[in-house]
């Protein structure tokens, strides 16, 4: 642990009790863990999602915030963005730097000053507003996995021409 991500994840934590944001609650799994977060995500109006209440929980890593949080929801939910066992895909969750399937912009990935607020905002806004293009580039990347041995697939081995 370091301290300065402590001191950052409770500062970020006492703003949210402080002063509460619209669509989404946040507070910590356990007091003595700042690194593991439950959120709750009310469904934004006009969408599918309207009315519905979707529990999630956020894990940072030790450097927090140079690296980003990981989000899974634990509500079971359909959503291009959101994998079979819960885990958010969205830009602002990639680590920094390019992509090197050249998809997103360095700018729309991860930066450092991203807090909870902005993470949530983003997820509520995915959630509203999913990226179709997305879905299909996951898609096809599963077609290509498929394709390959189990190994292959996992990068233990790779074929050669």
């Amino acid at each position: 642990m370091t301290e300065q991500s402590v001191l950052l994840l409770r500062k970020q934590l006492a703003e949210l009790n402080k002063n509460p944001v619209e669509g989404f609650s946040a507070g910590l799994i356990d007091d003595n863990d700042i690194y593991k977060w439950e959120v709750v995500i009310i469904g934004p109006q006009d969408t599918l999602f309207e009315g519905g209440f979707f529990k999630a929980y956020l894990t940072f890593p030790y450097d927090y915030p140079l690296r980003p949080p990981k989000m899974k929801f634990i509500t079971e939910l359909w959503h291009p963005n959101v994998a079979k066992n819960g885990g958010v895909c969205i830009s602002i969750l990639h680590e920094p730097g390019e992509d090197k399937f050249g998809y997103e912009k360095p700018e729309e990935r991860w930066l450092p000053i991203h807090t909870v607020e902005t993470i949530m905002i983003s997820v509520i806004s995915m959630l509203a507003d999913p990226n179709s293009d997305f879905a299909r580039q996951r898609r096809r990347w599963q077609r290509v996995a498929l394709q390959r041995s189990p190994l292959e697939s996992r990068g233990f081995i790779r074929r050669t021409k």
